[in-house]
């Protein structure tokens, strides 16, 4: 099997999983205030998260005989994460619901290629899309704790 639709949405997820990659370190390096000790190590551990789910989609789509973006040019021209400046006037918890924001689109995003990858019977995408929607609805949920609020995960 071709696989056509599954590849077109494992490359979007490249192009907007870099573009998460670099909102992460926005954050890392614009964050300010209260909570910043605890906050500004725990970027790290959520861009290398991103970045391994950037690494096995990437892989999964060469496996697939697919071509992952692979240059900035394409990434920027294929990413639906919004490009927004960094702003040391921002406050952290603006700056966590901006993360919120995004990882709300990964979630969505991972359930079409669940969906996708199901009709086209790629069981192995579906479930890589399984396991990652998983890990990004459990940073929703404690991103949105560390804000005082409910996950509200089906928002």
């Amino acid at each position: 099997m071709e696989y056509k639709k599954t590849k077109e949405v494992l490359n979007q997820m490249v192009a907007d999983l870099s573009q998460m990659s670099m909102v992460i370190h926005q954050t890392h390096w614009y964050m300010r205030g209260p909570g910043f000790l605890n906050l500004h190590p725990l970027m790290d551990t959520y861009m290398a998260e991103i970045d391994g789910q950037l690494d096995e989609v990437s892989e999964r789509l060469i496996t697939l005989d697919g071509a992952p973006y692979s240059t900035l040019k394409e990434m920027t021209d294929n990413t639906k994460i919004k490009d927004k400046k960094g702003n040391y006037e921002l406050t952290i918890e603006e700056h966590l619901e901006n993360l919120v924001e995004n990882y709300r689109y990964l979630a969505d995003l991972y359930q079409k290629g669940i969906d996708i990858a199901g009709e086209e019977e790629d069981s192995v995408s579906e479930d890589l899309c399984v396991g990652f929607k998983t890990a990004i609805e459990k940073r929703i949920w404690m991103v949105q704790a560390q804000l005082g609020k409910a996950p509200e995960i089906d928002k």
